[in-house]
């Protein structure tokens, strides 16, 4: 069978013109990444607007410690997902920034100059030493003592991340999680500052344990009885991978974007196109999929813009 093929139009933008009559051009602008963007566009806002679809958003720790923090906030604010995966960085900023402020930085500043005033750089943010480890500390010890009190001697990674959000407020994304019961999975919470401060607790409490097989248990009784699935990927690694691995139980996902800067030249899991995924069957092969080549806080802004007009 001959495939049909699109003329490619010039994009034409005239003074006034709004964001959606943009992403209609960049369709059929064929634009090298831009179709891919507006590719992504319309599988997320069909993904969105299904209801039969559990959604899945899943994203990497370090652009919560940018404005991008509020773009995911209301995103489970306005419940357009069923069930968060990401980094234990992610708590660990979203307690920092809620009790205290990172602070706009460079790439090029003295990293030893940054040590000896006690800051952390994370790219160009800076991230003061007062407004991380000693903040997680204090309040992640408070947090637990407060539920080991009320009787909890075992907590998933969702239950943690729930008890979190509970003890925020609302310019928290986990607290917008916990306030619409959207579960927060975090399969890597040894690697980072809540994740240690937990492992501390259990030196005072030996009876508290971190049972992350319970994750496991939800995310089983979520996928196994979903209709379809889909998911926003934002950056790779154990997030993007999580979410990948459990939808192959249920044959793959239905519908899936993929937000990165990484190459696939080398092999790796954040490299990987989307559609590799089909051959895992974690990606079904019928599936609306695409893998969007650019930098999560530059392009998400306009996706979320733009989705904001088209979901119901």
């Amino acid at each position: 069978m001959e495939e049909q093929h699109r003329v490619v139009k010039d994009i034409s933008i005239k003074n006034g013109d709004d964001l959606q009559s943009i992403f209609e051009q960049l369709s059929t602008s064929g634009g090298f990444e831009s179709r891919n963007l507006a590719d992504g566009l319309e599988i997320l806002s069909t993904m969105i607007n299904d209801k039969d679809c559990l959604k899945f958003l899943s994203f990497v720790a370090a652009i919560t410690s940018t404005g991008i923090r509020g773009i995911i906030t209301d995103m489970l604010k306005n419940k357009m997902f069923d069930v968060v995966i990401t980094t234990c960085g992610a708590l660990d900023h979203d307690i920092a920034r809620y009790f205290s402020n990172y602070l706009e930085g460079s790439f090029t500043l003295d990293d030893a100059e940054l040590l000896e005033k006690n800051i952390h750089r994370l790219g160009n943010v800076l991230v003061p030493m007062e407004s991380y480890g000693p903040i997680i500390e204090e309040k992640m010890q408070m947090f637990l003592e407060t539920a080991y009190n009320s009787g909890k001697r075992e907590m998933s990674t969702a239950d943690i991340t729930r008890m979190i959000g509970e003890n925020l407020g609302e310019g928290s994304f986990l607290y917008w999680a916990y306030k619409n019961n959207i579960p927060v999975v975090v399969p890597g919470i040894v690697d980072g500052a809540v994740g240690s401060q937990i492992w501390l607790f259990t030196q005072k409490h030996n009876d508290f344990k971190l049972n992350v097989v319970a994750d496991s248990e939800l995310l089983s009784s979520l996928v196994f009885k979903a209709k379809k699935s889909g998911s926003l990927m934002l950056g790779g690694g154990i997030s993007k991978h999580h979410t990948l691995w459990w939808n192959q139980y249920r044959d793959g996902l239905d519908y899936a974007v993929y937000i990165t800067t990484a190459q696939e030249f080398d092999g790796s899991l954040s490299g990987a196109l989307v559609k590799e995924a089909i051959s895992w069957g974690k990606v079904t092969r019928n599936a609306k999929q695409t893998t969007i080549h650019a930098e999560i806080t530059t392009i998400l802004p306009f996706i979320y813009s733009a989705l904001l007009a088209r979901i119901k």
